[in-house]
């Protein structure tokens, strides 16, 4: 029986320092470059080589929560400051390639939704129907304060928020024009349908939208739909809307595991356990010999700023390790859920000895790695589809290199295997992804269409 290839997206953020902290500094890594368009072109360019299915950008709306007590850490280390908007700069990345999708990762908090969803029709269209949207809900408090709120919504409420934001979304993509309705007919010099084109007339908790969509239907209508929350309540969100779930577990088996709750999940949505698909984030170091593999990880070891890896975490659960040294005990810090279930996962790591803030900052570095030869790279990755992952979102160390090394080095050995797509199949990324362009009736948003079309006689 012939083994499905996996999917492969390239997690990258429109910033110098982004999952890897410190490995900016290296000669070779030139994501110093993100101002650059001709940088990000060159990527993606590298990635079709490539046959990967996405470029992901991540993104954030504000600051991390302070480390010693300010921000001043995250500035010295470039750590997602400055940012930029990478929406702005998917339509040139389009432009100059033919078949990678682009992800862009938006939270409900920084844009209304009618606009929000009049750019990604527009993209949608320029791109030819290669654009996805990662939902997020902003979990930063310095994010919900740059948005005029006084402080941020508590988690679950938060979702509620995206809930209304996907269901007027999902109105205008899905709802507000029928098929046809675009007609531009020169002779008779009818442009548009008048009868195919509706107001959506929402009225919700958050938003009110009167409609119509001002932009024709794209291609996917709905741009593919990622998600990134692993809580329950994110479990459930992504159960009825996503169509891909980026996930980080520590290995297969615990993979598995949330996969198979969330597929349970998603069967109990309505939809059907393939509707979702998942991504589990993995970087590579990858050698000609598990000895160089090995000397490379040691030098990639020596690059990563342990202060800065440690201030990215902190930032991201709300605890501050930034008073203390980083051979501070993580059992003398607080008490709080977050830090027990840190020292916890950081204590299964050492052994005779209590785990320290600098064992935190080595096993976040050392998270999701896999290191050896293009073969053994590739066991590794058959042992995570046979967990019943279906893509693997590549993390880097270094723009391009890390890229270009995967791309020539072990997707041939995965193409051989049957591990890897050798060549696009045409279409739209959704059509890629799931056979057709649009999405299937079993959506929630599917049942938009025709929602609006009066009643006739």
């Amino acid at each position: 029986m012939s083994i499905r290839p996996l999917h492969f997206s390239a997690f990258v953020m429109n910033t110098t320092s982004h999952i890897l902290q410190g490995v900016w500094r290296r000669p070779e890594a030139g994501q110093t470059n993100f101002n650059s368009l001709d940088h990000w072109v060159e990527l993606a360019k590298i990635l079709e080589r490539g046959r990967f299915d996405v470029i992901f950008f991540a993104d954030v709306i504000g600051l991390y929560g302070d480390y010693g007590g300010s921000y001043e850490k995250y500035v010295h280390s470039g750590l997602q400051i400055p940012s930029n908007d990478p929406s702005v700069i998917a339509s040139a990345i389009a432009y100059n390639t033919t078949d990678l999708g682009i992800a862009i990762t938006s939270s409900v908090i920084q844009e209304h939704p009618f606009n929000f969803a009049r750019k990604i029709s527009t993209l949608d269209h320029a791109s030819h129907g290669r654009i996805a949207w990662n939902i997020v809900t902003n979990a930063l408090a310095n994010g919900a304060r740059n948005f005029g709120y006084d402080e941020l919504e508590e988690h679950d409420e938060r979702y509620r928020w995206a809930d209304e934001y996907v269901d007027v979304a999902y109105k205008l993509w899905e709802g507000s024009w029928d098929d046809g309705a675009l007609l531009q007919d020169r002779e008779r010099g009818l442009h548009g349908d008048y009868a195919k084109i509706h107001k959506i007339n929402h009225v919700g908790t958050r938003y009110r939208v009167e409609g119509p969509h001002l932009v024709a239907p794209s291609p996917q209508r709905t741009p593919v739909l990622f998600q990134a929350g692993s809580s329950p309540a994110g479990r459930d969100f992504a159960a009825r809307n996503a169509e891909a779930q980026f996930i980080i577990t520590p290995g297969p088996e615990q993979a598995r595991v949330l996969i198979d709750d969330t597929r349970r999940r998603v069967v109990a949505a309505g939809r059907e356990p393939g509707d979702l698909k998942f991504f589990q984030g993995l970087h590579f170091v990858v050698g000609s010999t598990e000895a160089e593999a090995q000397r490379k990880a040691g030098e990639l070891d020596d690059a990563i700023d342990l202060d800065a890896m440690v201030a990215h975490l902190s930032g991201a659960v709300g605890v501050d390790f930034g008073g203390y040294p980083l051979d501070t005990p993580l059992g003398d810090i607080g008490h709080t859920d977050g830090v027990r279930s840190i020292v916890d996962w950081v204590q299964q790591s050492v052994s005779g000895r209590a785990a320290t803030i600098r064992d935190l900052g080595l096993l976040q570095g050392r998270n999701s790695r896999v290191v050896g030869t293009p073969e053994t790279i590739a066991d590794r990755l058959e042992q995570w589809r046979a967990a019943g992952v279906d893509g693997i979102n590549v993390v880097n160390a270094t723009i391009p290199g890390s890229y270009a090394e995967f791309v020539y080095h072990v997707i041939p050995v995965l193409q051989d295997r049957g591990l890897a797509q050798r060549e696009y199949s045409p279409g739209t990324t959704r059509k890629k992804l799931f056979g057709s362009d649009l999405l299937p009736e079993r959506h929630p948003a599917a049942a938009y269409r025709g929602a609006f079309t009066p009643v006739r006689a």
